[in-house]
């Protein structure tokens, strides 16, 4: 079992795209303090993370909207239904994947009395 109690999307993608990003926001920062191509430098390392961070979730290393199950929580688990797209999931819906919309469900009929 975990250490925490919630699933909290601890997921390769998350932690990849969370490092690049560190170093990016860090050259953005030297940027501004006066080093002049470290601003651009840092914003083309965040544009990277974006991409990194999705490239990873489009392969099964990120996580679909929502809470996964208890079993899914290691790091090392990876998401096979990516391939397919995960539904209500933005990136998916950039890269070309698109589930079926769920059927909507037909209204009971009353009974007749």
């Amino acid at each position: 079992m975990s250490a925490h109690q919630y699933d909290e999307g601890h997921t390769v993608a998350g932690w990849a795209g969370t490092a690049v990003a560190t170093v990016g926001a860090a050259l953005t920062g030297v940027g501004v303090c006066g080093w002049a191509p470290g601003i651009w430098t840092g914003l083309a390392v965040l544009v990277l993370a974006v991409l990194l961070t999705w490239v990873l979730h489009l392969a099964g290393w990120g996580k679909a909207p929502g809470p996964r199950p208890v079993e899914d929580w290691p790091l090392r688990t990876r998401d096979l239904a990516a391939r397919a797209g995960h539904r209500d999931c933005r990136g998916c819906r950039l890269a070309g994947r698109r589930q079926a919309p769920v059927p909507a469900a037909e209204p009971a009929a009353a009974p007749a009395v």
